[in-house]
């Protein structure tokens, strides 16, 4: 199935979008404009650069193919996490141990930037503090505290572990061995917060256009045109920030970018309202919780008193069978005192994965700037890029380019055979997070 098709059949049943009141759509870009920059994409990506670009002075202009927050950054699993979903040691092995302090002390400030961007834009997202990285059994228990210990040896990030004996005073599940806490992560209404990051850039003054599609940037000597079906935009940069859908609507814009990452489904079950006292009674302490498997599962409770269960994904773009079902299942066995409980919403949509799993920003030509490769990081990871290709725009680039600095490979197979690589590839990564 193509993958705006799967896309579009994801978003009908989304918790999130039943739970949240858009307010006036922005209209259609018509005709020609000017500006600084031109942002290419309506996600968190694309909202927080246009945000940081205001701050710096910048007019900035931003265009969204549909809705802003209609893709991964309105659908997501609403959990805001430490690191990066390569993990330190990659970092360190491309730029060093020095390079990879840096980007750790970074995935912290990415944090402390929803919380103060919450804050001045008063943005009711239902955030809360807390996050739970859980084992299923003993040896990936231990392979746990060893990265908890070193993460405080060698980065001074420190977290609290909790052993077996102490899990169920936090996580009312048989299905874990152990698990750390981090105080600093947390949770959220990912719509809520990409719709209040939007109505924030648009008071500041920022030029935001739905359903315009950009279909073609024309790079010339002093600016770019960016085009649309029905207008353009003529600016000194440009910021592709579309991930998985820029080359849905524009297959010839930088053509260099897709084979580096692959569009991976993620899906989301809702339970009923369970009541305050059950809700609880399930995470005690009230954090968002993921497994450490390589294909893993992730949870927390919603402040209407719900479970949200994510877990299965897909790598061919298509829809699981019966997914609500499966997903339930999936959520009862995690919880066998669910047994009674249904789902009432199951939805997903689409990440952009790079082939190692790092970020994946940089330049193209005289005027494009990109950001891609969030691997499932990206609710709180997509927030400071923003910011950094705003200060690289600026003049300030040192940080943009620790990132850039990352070397990335194409998926194999090209453009016919790389999808069903992926999927033989990760068949096995299922059976190894099993033994």
């Amino acid at each position: 199935m193509p993958l705006l098709d799967a896309d579009r059949e994801l978003t009908r049943h989304s918790y999130y979008a039943a739970t949240t009141q858009r307010e006036a759509p922005f209209p259609r870009l018509d005709g020609a404009v000017a500006a600084d920059v031109a942002v290419v994409g309506g996600g968190l990506a694309g909202l927080s650069a246009a945000i940081e670009l205001h701050d710096r002075g910048f007019d900035a202009v931003l265009l969204e193919a549909h809705e802003v927050g209609w893709g991964a950054s309105g659908r997501n699993g609403g959990q805001a996490i430490h690191g990066l979903a390569c993990g330190e040691e990659e970092i360190e092995r491309q730029l060093g141990l020095d390079e990879a302090r840096r980007v750790w002390a970074m995935s912290i400030e990415a944090l402390d930037l929803i919380r103060q961007r919450i804050e001045r834009f008063a943005i009711d997202c239902e955030w809360r503090d807390g996050y739970l990285a859980v084992a299923t059994n003993a040896r990936k228990a231990s392979a746990l505290r060893e990265w908890t210990a070193r993460l405080e040896r060698v980065y001074g990030y420190r977290q609290t572990w909790v052993d077996g004996g102490e899990l169920p005073r936090w996580l009312a599940s048989p299905r874990y061995a152990a698990g750390v806490h981090d105080p600093r992560s947390g949770h959220l209404h990912p719509l809520k917060y990409s719709l209040g990051l939007a109505r924030a850039a648009a008071r500041l003054g920022v030029r935001i256009y739905e359903h315009s599609a950009v279909t073609a940037v024309d790079d010339g000597a002093g600016a770019a045109r960016v085009r649309t079906a029905s207008g353009s935009v003529e600016a000194r940069h440009v910021l592709l920030a579309g991930n998985v859908y820029l080359q849905q609507f524009a297959p010839r814009l930088a053509p260099q970018l897709a084979p580096r990452i692959m569009p991976v489904g993620t899906y989301i079950v809702a339970t009923p309202p369970l009541g305050p006292e059950r809700a609880r009674a399930l995470i005690p302490c009230g954090a968002a919780v993921c497994d450490t498997n390589f294909v893993l599962d992730y949870f927390r409770t919603s402040a209407d008193h719900r479970l949200l269960y994510g877990g299965r994904v897909s790598y061919s773009t298509a829809t699981p069978m019966r997914l609500a079902a499966s997903m339930c299942r999936r959520m009862q066995q995690t919880f066998p005192q669910l047994a009674d409980v249904e789902v009432e919403h199951a939805w997903g949509g689409f990440v952009d994965i790079s082939m190692n799993r790092a970020p994946d920003f940089g330049r193209i030509g005289r005027h494009l700037y990109y950001l891609q490769g969030f691997s499932g990081h990206g609710l709180a990871l997509t927030g400071l890029a923003g910011k950094l290709v705003a200060e690289a725009m600026a003049g300030d680039a040192g940080r943009f380019d620790t990132f850039a600095r990352l070397r990335h490979r194409n998926f194999p197979g090209g453009r016919l055979l790389r999808m069903p690589a992926l999927v033989a590839g990760m068949a096995w990564y299922r059976l190894r997070d099993l033994l």
